[in-house]
């Protein structure tokens, strides 16, 4: 997402290097079959069918399995190079010492169970609060009170979006049709295209930590960095550009990578997903219609102050949570190439992040490592499902920074990640961000 940088503004374009990215499947529509697993392995692959309609991402290990103890999990860390005989010793770039069986098995049964009642309760809950801080913001109409509204409203914005996110992974429900239904009202309502978005989230899911398939926040390469004049480098790790990039993104998509999510052609989708991404963005089209009609009737002043600021506030935060999520740990933290990635090892390079009184109010997203190796998970059982996992991940398992009530900690961590994480080698498979002298400020960053 931060990879676009103004390119559609003028500034030079970036060279197409990067190969089509794997969607994974070739009909994210299609009822999948169980994966098949090895369980000596971290890795897994998908097959699917083409009998029923499934929205979700089954990414998930086998229900019941053995894990593994305390003196197993040193043994194989030493075995692996990931734990030293002093316990001291990390390498974060190393193979796991556990399998994604093995975490999958300390979490407890209930975690997986989808409560489609209690999802609805959090969508009634986001949407009485946008409508009553909309409601109370018209009402008082005064300069003390817009600044307040504009934070909150944005806050709750991206709130709906977490749930439309969970529609689009099946954690929202085991009914597709509801997943779907609601998930198009809530992301349209934000203009965010439902099936569009819903599909490239699936390939950034399905390639995570990946340098070249990844599809959000992936680093840029060397060569490509390199390229780039003086201006782009400065626009697109100086803020606050890159926390305005996502609808930029919607529409042109990353460096390297072509296509749209409106567009039904895009390298994005394969054939049969053609109807769902015009359904969704002809639902994009009529909420756009719908507050051009607005700007007539309530002013588009009055408009921008009600729905246009806290839009770009949500955006703001979009671009922060799903951008920390993947960067800006103190630890430098690996991305993968060819035979070094695999599915759970690309999952563990993301990182948990504490946004105090926030973690309520968007659905806890920021327990994210879970997140991320099992994603139709309902994210109400994250926390304790995140608990249960710690013990197998070790020292995979990053621990978050405890937050104030705000939390003001994350933008010192996204200004120095900017200032350090440019771009990753040409080669190797197990690669690391490496710094812009001219971008950091110094010579030379440790």
């Amino acid at each position: 997402m931060a990879s676009w940088v103004l390119s559609e503004c003028g500034i030079r374009p970036l060279p197409r290097i990067y190969p089509k990215p794997r969607t994974g499947l070739n009909n994210f529509n299609a009822k999948l079959r169980l994966p098949k697993l090895d369980l000596g392995s971290s890795s897994f692959s998908f097959s699917s069918g083409v009998k029923d309609r499934n929205w979700a991402l089954n990414v998930s290990a086998p229900v019941r399995v053995q894990g593994i103890g305390e003196e197993e999990y040193k043994a194989r860390g030493r075995i692996n190079g990931v734990i030293g005989d002093d316990e001291g010793e990390f390498d974060p770039g190393a193979p796991p010492p556990f399998k994604l069986a093995d975490i999958r098995a300390a979490i407890p049964k209930h975690c997986w169970v989808k409560d489609p009642w209690r999802s609805m309760s959090y969508v009634v809950r986001d949407v009485v609060a946008v409508f009553g801080l909309a409601a109370v913001a018209a009402y008082f109409n005064n300069w003390l009170v817009w600044p307040l509204y504009w934070f909150a409203q944005g806050t709750m914005f991206w709130a709906l979006f977490v749930l439309g996110h969970d529609c689009g992974h099946g954690s929202f429900s085991n009914n597709p049709r509801l997943n779907s239904v609601v998930g198009h009202i809530l992301h349209s309502s934000i203009l965010v295209p439902y099936h569009g978005w819903r599909i490239s989230h699936r390939t950034h899911h399905q390639n995570h930590g990946h340098v070249e398939n990844d599809e959000s926040w992936h680093p840029l390469s060397e060569k490509t960095f390199k390229s780039l004049d003086s201006a782009t480098k400065k626009l697109r790790f100086t803020l606050p550009f890159p926390l305005l990039a996502y609808p930029v993104y919607l529409w042109g998509r990353s460096p390297g990578k072509t296509g749209s999510h409106f567009d039904p052609s895009s390298d994005l989708f394969v054939p049969s997903e053609r109807n769902d991404v015009i359904t969704s963005t002809v639902c994009w089209a009529a909420m756009a219609a719908l507050l051009v009609g607005l700007s007539f009737v309530v002013g588009p002043v009055q408009l921008l102050k009600l729905y246009g600021v806290p839009y770009w506030i949500f955006v703001m935060w979009l671009d922060l949570v799903t951008y920390l999520h993947h960067h800006g740990h103190d630890e430098k933290l690996p991305w993968f190439r060819g035979k070094e990635w695999n599915y759970m090892r690309g999952g563990l390079t993301t990182i948990d992040r504490d946004y105090g009184w926030i973690n309520n109010i968007h659905h806890d997203i920021g327990t994210h490592v879970i997140h991320h190796l099992f994603p139709q998970m309902p994210h109400y059982h994250l926390i304790e499902a995140t608990e249960a996992a710690r013990p197998v991940l070790g020292k995979y398992y990053r621990e978050p920074k405890k937050s104030r009530p705000l939390p003001f900690h994350l933008l010192g961590v996204l200004v120095r990640s900017m200032r350090k994480d440019h771009y990753v080698s040409d080669t190797g498979e197990v690669v690391y961000y490496q710094s812009d002298p001219q971008l950091s400020g110094s010579r030379k960053l440790n």
